[in-house]
């Protein structure tokens, strides 16, 4: 389960950069920064969400406890990922990443790291493959 596991984070990190790259591209010009920010962050969660429905049945946790398993790991990967190649890959100084993560400024993208750990859980729900 790790593998499948380790491919569908990969697919989500790729959805997540493509999202990145698109919100900056269309969305910001638009609609500005802030606006944009709240955008990118509501259409990353519901694509994994969408994500995880379509590859539960593939990844099979078979219980919830596995399914938070899964979440949690994913949501370690994409932390690490968000923080190290975020400043290392991407340029972006510390307190900029950091700045995602305060809600008195109006920044949700907490929201993509609830989503991230719950998504596994939730579609295993939906689809009836967590129940063991």
């Amino acid at each position: 389960m790790i593998g499948r596991a380790i491919a569908i984070w990969f697919a989500l990190a790729a959805v997540a950069v493509l999202n990145g790259s698109a919100r900056n591209a269309w969305i910001a010009p638009a609609a500005g920064e802030h606006a944009a920010h709240v955008i990118g962050t509501a259409i990353l969660c519901a694509l994994i969400f969408l994500i995880a429905l379509a590859s539960i049945r593939w990844l099979a946790p078979g219980s919830v406890r596995r399914g938070f398993l899964v979440g949690a790991f994913w949501l370690c990967l994409t932390v690490a990922f968000e923080f190290l190649a975020g400043h290392y890959l991407f340029g972006n100084p510390w307190d900029r990443l950091l700045a995602d993560y305060d809600l008195t400024r109006g920044r949700v993208w907490s929201l993509v790291l609830v989503v991230t750990l719950l998504s596994p859980v939730l579609a295993a729900a939906i689809r009836g493959t967590g129940r063991r």
